[in-house]
């Protein structure tokens, strides 16, 4: 069995590119690097250095997936409570992976601690707010609230091309962009050599950049857009939670702003002011402050606008895949039916045969499982299906779909500053 080892990470800080090399043990070699947007002046680099750790860890994700192994090679100090931390990313937030895979947790990284303490975290000097952009609902909607609290912050978008959605264009103010360069060329000879591909936990790839660019731009805080989610797990492979989402759940928010106060910085912030809204009650507010500017440019269809490389400049939905079905069902409560079934080519997506299985699943029924996708609760998405019905303008489902008491006004737990940032 292969090992793979965490080889080195450097940044130039002159041109803001960091490059991050793995390999592994027969000599198979890996080199992502990501151009971030650049400041003039100097950013703090001490402190940058243990975001850059942190990066180049969750990053090698991407890598080991390719020929998974539970012994790994870290050539750098950990402590204890990092190969716990770093047991918990590798091990559920490849949950997917191991499922659609058919490997347990045996079969994943196991860190191993090889000193008692790390590095300390440092004091930092920095102010202001990076604000994750995707273009899609739930940054959009950030956004806008930000700007209703009368907020300064500069919008943050990760490429993996010369591309990024325009409708961020329309949010005005700052705009950074960060360019991921990921190995495929290395990735595509992995497999053809029979390496595996899968789910990677890409929500804390992108916080961890996220903080570097922070740094680099003098930022103190980073927001994410991320609302209740997450929690509802698919299946269990032993005492292996599955789970899509497993790092954008609430538990692994609280995890990640620790390892920020022990190994980077307490004086840094990051967070979501989302988190304590249901995603029903995310698509209501979507609604009342966002749809009029950017209800028929928004998307959030992975399938139609994030595959790596592809041209998204222009946002679009497929109408085929379980997002487009979420979304619909999100936003049926809110937005008048004719408005809706436009976005999809004047479609009622309740009535498409072709998403018959997927409604099943996102809605619970006849045990038909729960689409890998970042989707809604299946109360909350029932509750989202009666209301449409009650309001007319959109076909039944061709199935019964049960009741719900599901309160989507409910608060859930959040940190206290990330809520008050929008007050």
């Amino acid at each position: 069995m292969k090992q793979f080892i965490f080889k080195s990470f450097d940044i130039n800080y002159s041109e803001s590119i960091a490059t991050f090399n793995y390999e592994y043990d027969d000599g198979q070699r890996f080199t992502e690097t990501v151009t971030f947007a650049k400041l003039e002046g100097q950013c703090d680099t001490n402190v940058i250095k243990g975001a850059l750790f942190l990066a180049f860890v969750l990053i090698g994700a991407s890598y080991l997936k390719a020929f998974p192994s539970a012994k790994i090679v870290m050539q750098y100090e950990i402590d204890d409570w990092q190969a716990k931390f770093f047991n918990s990313v590798f091990q559920e937030g490849l949950g997917q992976f191991a499922f659609e895979n058919n490997l347990n947790r045996d079969d994943l990284p196991h860190f191993v601690a090889n000193v008692v303490d790390s590095d300390k975290p440092l004091p930092y000097n920095g102010s202001g707010i990076l604000a994750l952009q995707s273009g899609g609902k739930d940054s959009l909607l950030t956004a806008s609230l930000l700007q209703k609290a009368g907020k300064e912050f500069t919008s943050w978008y990760v490429s993996s091309s010369d591309f990024y959605p325009e409708i961020i264009d329309k949010i005005g103010g700052d705009l950074a962009i960060s360019k991921r360069t990921i190995d495929r060329e290395s990735l595509k000879k992995a497999a053809e050599m029979g390496g595996k591909n899968g789910h990677v936990p890409i929500t804390y790839i992108l916080q961890s950049l996220a903080l570097v660019q922070a740094i680099i731009l003098g930022k103190d805080t980073i927001l994410t857009s991320i609302a209740h989610e997450g929690e509802e797990t698919h299946s269990l492979i032993g005492d292996l939670e599955i789970n899509h989402q497993w790092s954008k759940t609430w538990a692994a928010e609280q995890a990640f702003v620790e390892y920020v106060k022990r190994y980077i910085s307490p004086d840094l912030k990051i967070g979501s002011p989302l988190r304590s809204y249901s995603e029903l009650r995310v698509a209501e507010l979507f609604v009342k402050y966002n749809w009029t500017k950017y209800g028929h440019d928004f998307s959030s269809c992975n399938v139609a606008n994030y595959k790596q490389g592809d041209n998204n400049s222009k946002l679009s939905w497929c109408g085929d895949c379980p997002k487009c079905a979420n979304s619909y069902l999100l936003f049926a409560p809110f937005v008048p039916s004719d408005d809706l079934k436009s976005l999809f080519g004047g479609q009622d997506l309740f009535a498409k045969l072709s998403l018959e299985k997927i409604f099943k699943g996102l809605l619970g029924i006849d045990n038909e499982p729960k689409p890998f996708e970042c989707i809604g609760e299946i109360e909350e998405l029932r509750l989202a299906y009666h209301v449409s019905q009650t309001l007319g303008g959109f076909k039944p489902l061709p199935f019964e779909v049960p009741e719900s008491t599901f309160d989507y006004m409910k608060q859930y737990p959040a940190q206290d500053w990330a809520v008050r940032i929008l007050q």
